[in-house]
């Protein structure tokens, strides 16, 4: 029996994350310009940057470069929470989206914290 080895899409951090970028995507593209230009790019971004970074680690040769942009993610998290906060109080946001997007949020440290674990203790180098 041949070993598997991890794929991108096999990490659940990355999932979650990726899915919600195109969920906040789908809803921002709907907004006026105004709207769009000032919140809408900066949430977007920085919800595309959450699976992006994970994505950049996954591709990385070592352990501290991986666990480095998985870092990275939790900031773009953070960002994230705070343009939702702000998408919801501008009332340019459903509260049923705005549940929706925190929710899977809220999973995300406990995710991305799992795959540093993960790869501190599975990666030799």
């Amino acid at each position: 029996m041949q070993d598997k080895y991890l794929q991108l899409n096999d990490i659940g951090a990355y999932k979650i994350s990726f899915n919600l970028s195109n969920y906040v995507w789908d809803i921002v593209v709907g907004w006026d310009y105004f709207s769009k230009d000032t919140v809408g790019k900066q949430w977007a971004r920085a919800m595309d940057s959450i699976s992006a970074n994970i994505a950049e680690g996954f591709g990385r040769y070592t352990k501290k470069d991986k666990i480095n942009f998985y870092r990275y993610s939790f900031g773009s998290l953070k960002e994230s929470l705070d343009w939702t906060q702000k998408a919801k109080i501008r009332k340019l946001i459903t509260d049923e989206q705005y549940s929706y997007v925190m929710k899977e949020l809220d999973k995300m440290p406990r995710e991305l914290n799992y795959l540093i674990k993960f790869t501190n203790e599975k990666l030799t180098m």
